[in-house]
């Protein structure tokens, strides 16, 4: 699905992705980028999945309630068909979206897009989430961001998930996840497999 490179007069494109934990500031640096960039003029499209409904059912909103006018799509391919003209595209809570979102990344920037991607790293047991590995290895900028653990105050790379549930999406805030470093979030999955 690749598209040819225009290569006469147009600027190459490029993939941005911010990853991180819950509670790091993903989406507040993504807000961040995409103010900027029309703050500069340029003309912006921002996405998120259709499922996310934790703050609002259109605006991607961060944790500290900073928020930008989204459109809320169902699959990855939805995004090609609703970029008509743009200069930048960004993506919030990447990790939701089917594996296409990496190769309609790929064909936004081959337009020349800049296309600004946010999510999760890893899920809840630590492992790559969902399309985030395959994102991290085509993107030309990565920046991991980080939280503050909630037990040691050292800097939280993991979502350690509080509450009881099964399944690899189970969407929540505060009283669902907590941000953990590498050791606490170790202790932690012990402690309950007590």
């Amino acid at each position: 699905m690749f598209l040819e490179p225009h290569f006469k007069g147009q600027r190459s494109g490029w993939i941005e992705v911010i990853c991180g934990s819950m509670f790091s500031g993903k989406t507040e640096e993504l807000i961040r980028r995409l103010k900027r960039a029309k703050i500069a003029n340029q003309k912006v499209e921002i996405f998120k999945p259709k499922i996310d409904t934790r703050y609002d059912d259109v605006a991607v909103v961060s944790h500290d309630a900073n928020s930008i006018l989204s459109t809320p799509i169902a699959s990855a391919a939805k995004i090609l068909e609703l970029v008509d003209g743009v200069n930048v595209v960004g993506v919030d809570e990447a990790q939701f979206f089917d594996m296409e979102i990496t190769e309609v990344c790929q064909t936004l920037a081959l337009k020349g897009i800049r296309v600004i991607v946010a999510g999760l790293d890893m899920d809840y047991l630590g492992n790559p989430f969902g399309p985030m590995p395959n994102l991290l290895a085509v993107s030309e900028y990565i920046t991991k961001v980080h939280a503050i653990c909630q037990h040691c105050g050292n800097l939280a790379t993991h979502s350690y998930r509080l509450a009881a549930a099964e399944g690899q999406v189970v969407l929540g805030e505060k009283d669902t996840y907590e941000p953990r470093c590498r050791t606490c979030y170790q202790m932690g999955n012990i402690l309950s497999l007590k």
